[in-house]
Formats: structure tokens, sequence, C-alpha cells
């Protein structure tokens, strides 16, 4: 079973910034693929982005250079750097760990996923 724990979450005006971590075991980091997902109301889970075993990352669509992911394997942590938000980036975000795919596609059957923090982007 592998566990992923997210936080710093939280409500920030347009415009703002937030950065997202998420903490695992120290194997996590060296065997898996993270990633950063995101679920509105009403709406279907989509990728943020990810990050594979060799570093290679991707982002949605929608993220257009504003979305940052990144590690440090030291600290056992993967975070996501979100500037210039926009109200429709209102979401939970979800951290997710896939093994067995290394979230080599978009999406995974395998990822185990944390509880999901809530990110509030107000006008």
């Amino acid at each position: 079973q592998v566990q992923v724990v997210e936080s710093g979450g939280g409500s920030v005006q347009a415009g703002g910034s937030l950065r997202l971590s998420c903490t695992a075991a120290a194997y996590v980091f060296v065997s898996c693929g993270m990633g950063w997902y995101r679920q509105a109301p009403g709406l279907e889970r989509e990728l943020v982005s990810t990050i594979t075993v060799d570093g290679t990352t991707k982002y949605g669509d929608f993220v257009k250079g504003r979305f940052t992911i990144s590690q440090d394997t030291g600290k056992n942590e993967l975070y996501l750097q979100m500037n210039s938000l926009k109200t429709e980036d209102t979401a939970v975000y979800y951290c997710a760990a896939d093994c067995v795919t290394g979230f080599q596609g978009e999406y995974s059957d395998f990822a185990y996923w944390g509880q999901g923090t809530q990110v509030t982007v107000s006008s």
C-alpha cells in the first residue's frame, strides 16, 4: 500500500500563488511516477501534472506555464507551485503515485491517491 499525503491548500485571490506539497515514503520517489490531479464540483478528475521516475513532466492543457511540478527526494516531497491562479482553478487537488506504469500515460488504473487538499481561488 502506497500512502501519499497532501498539504498546502487554502484560499487565495485570483492572480495569487500557492504551493502544494505531497509526502510519501522514500522508495516512492525512486520507483514511482507521481502527479497531481484535481476535481472541481460536478466535473471529472483531470490531470494537472505528472513526473516520471526519469524526470519527464507532463501538464494539463489548461496549465499554460502557470504551474510547475518538482520534487525534493531528500525531503521525500513532491510539490506543485501554482502561480497566476484563476477562479476556475478552484478544486480539490490530489497527489497520486503510480508504481506500476509510472504515469507514462495521462491516467493510470494503478494510482494510489491522497485524500486531497482544497484550493479555492476567489475573484
